[in-house]
Order: structure tokens, then sequence, then C-alpha cells
């Protein structure tokens, strides 16, 4: 099992992002992931890191889908990889209504044929095939016009592997379909069906297994004895996944866990934030819930997290070490990556 990590800006400090980037590399860490909301986009930041680092993988996690033509983010993907000698992952996600309507102004619609299309022009543009497709979403060239089917000028990258951040049932099958990874969230180990029974459905579709995918997923680690204050440390975060990431009508997170068997949670934890109550959603989160979803606690019982991912088919473990400042943050990494080694 490989361990992947997240890109972190604090107050846009880049050169302390760039120090926990170099000192997870050296302590052996596969990937860093940089996300992308409505703050800083997903790509820039790993050209920076690409010129700073050698040998970890580098991972949009992810672009949102619709925001992009097809053809620019393959021309993103093939200059990231060239700049960083293959280093470069491309994570294509949806993202929801509220950001994509709310922050880009484009229509929400049909999101998961978006993706497939998407991937797929994606897929031939690096490969560097003349770009002629006709799809429900995505026609090119554009008919009626001037446009001519074009191949891309620069060198033809095939290799870049393709990870999708999905979640509903459609999402995933299509995933085990189409793509080389997973980056998955709103995931316990405990209830890894919930998921992986629709990748590999979708795998099957393709004439595979579910092993042919890189499998991500994991949560904040943090090493203590005070199990308590861990796990409270937690709550509001997960309040926001099930209240926040979405609207009442389209909260893909606040649907896993409604399929994890959570549902009577997720409803009421998404009417009290929506409703303003905040703190008190926080409350409502279940002890269980958060010891499922993240590391906590001693060596012992991460330890035995870690078999849990282990065994539910995680091949890659994505982490977020539950610290500000960067020397407890690589610390907490360390340790981990000692306990990771064991298994």
């Amino acid at each position: 099992m490989r361990v992947a990590i997240s890109l972190r800006l604090a107050n846009d400090d880049w050169a302390r992002a760039s120090a926990w980037v170099t000192e997870a590399e050296r302590l052996g860490v596969d990937c860093v992931w940089s996300a992308e909301a409505w703050g800083h986009d997903a790509v820039t930041p790993l050209a920076f890191l690409a010129a700073k680092t050698t040998r970890i993988k580098l991972g949009s996690g992810i672009i949102q889908a619709g925001t992009r033509s097809p053809a620019l983010i393959a021309m993103t993907a093939m200059s990231l990889a060239s700049m960083s000698g293959g280093r470069f992952r491309l994570g294509l996600g949806v993202s929801g209504p509220q950001v994509i309507e709310g922050w880009h102004g484009i229509r929400f619609d049909r999101p998961v044929q978006r993706m497939r299309e998407t991937a797929e022009i994606i897929r031939r543009a690096v490969r560097g095939e003349r770009l002629e497709y006709s799809g429900s979403i995505y026609t090119l060239p554009l008919p009626g016009g001037e446009g001519k089917a074009l191949r891309s000028a620069a060198k033809a990258q095939p290799g870049i592997p393709i990870y999708l951040a999905t979640l509903s049932p459609k999402s995933l099958q299509m995933t085990g379909e189409i793509a080389d990874g997973w980056l998955g969230t709103s995931f316990m180990p405990d209830h890894a069906r919930v998921f992986f029974d629709h990748i590999a459905a979708g795998a099957a579709r393709a004439g595979r297994t579910l092993a042919a995918l890189d499998l991500q997923a994991g949560g904040v680690v943090a090493f203590g004895d005070d199990l308590e204050r861990l796990i409270a440390a937690r709550k509001p975060g997960l309040a926001f996944s099930l209240g926040a990431m979405g609207s009442r009508q389209h909260n893909f997170y606040n649907d896993a866990y409604k399929r994890a068997g959570y549902a009577e949670t997720a409803i009421e934890v998404q009417r009290l934030w929506l409703d303003g109550k905040r703190p008190e959603a926080a409350a409502r989160v279940p002890d269980e819930l958060v010891l499922k979803t993240n590391l906590l606690g001693t060596e012992k019982m991460i330890r035995e997290r870690l078999v849990k991912y282990r065994d539910a088919g995680i091949t890659t473990l994505r982490v977020e070490p539950a610290a500000d400042d960067l020397e407890t943050r690589v610390s907490t990494l360390g340790r981990l990556m000692d306990l990771v080694r064991e298994i």
C-alpha cells in the first residue's frame, strides 16, 4: 500500500507548501494531489512543485470537468507530464452545481456523460490523434463552422493516467470502465462495497477487474491517547461535508454516507447545517463515523485501521496529518509511513 498526501497551502505560503512536499518526498510518499474548489486552481501549483521535486508524483485532485474544454485539459496534462518527467496524474471530477453554476456560471448538466466524453477526448488528444469526435455534449470539429480536426502540436504523452473522483453509483461504474484510478472520499473501509461493487461492475464491462485500478482513499491522521479530543476536532469537517458540500437536492457526499447505512445521521446533520445551526450539526456527527473515516488514536489503533484499508482493497492511502506546524506534520507523516511499511 502506497501513501499519498494533499498539497496544503496556509495563507498562500508557497515556501511552506514546497517544504511540506519535499519532506514528504524524502519520507517516500508516492504522490501529492493539488485540489481545486473556488480558490487556487489545481494545476498551476503542480508546475511550481515539479521544479522543486524529483521523484514524487504530481496529481490534479481534481480538475473540475466542464470548466475547461477537454482539449485544454489535454494540453495542460501534456505540459505537466513533460516538465515533470512523466510524473503527472490527471485527476478529474464533476464538482457540484453550487460551484459549477455559482462560481463558473456554467450549467451543471449531465455530469456523468460530460465526464465520460471529456476523458475520451483527452485520451485521444494525448495519444496524438486527430480530434474528430461526435458525442451528446462535445462535437469536434464544431459543425457548421470553419473549424478543422487538429492533432496536438506537442509530443504525444499516451501514458498519462486518468483518475476520477466519483461518488454516485453511475459515476463509480464509469470509473471502473474507463479510468486508471479512483480518488475516493466519504470512504470507510468497513463499508467498501458501497463503492467497490459499482467500480467492479464497470470494470467488468470493460473486460477487466477491480485490481486494474489504483484505488485511493484515506483521511486525517492524528496520533494520541486523548481520543475524545481527536474525535471532537474532526466533527466540524464531517458536518461540513454532510451539510455544505452541495444543496438540499444535490450533495453527493451526503448520499454516499446514506448508502453506507448512515441515512438518519446524514439527513439530520444536513438539516441542521442548512438551517444555520452549525455547532448542533457537528455535535450530531457520531463518534463512530469520525473513527471510520479517519486514522486517529494510538499507534495500535491506527495500525488496525491501516489493515482494514489494506484488506478492503485500497492500494494508495491518501492522508492528511492533523497539525498546523510543519515539524509536527512531517513527524506524524513519518510515523504513519513506518506503520504502513510494517503491515
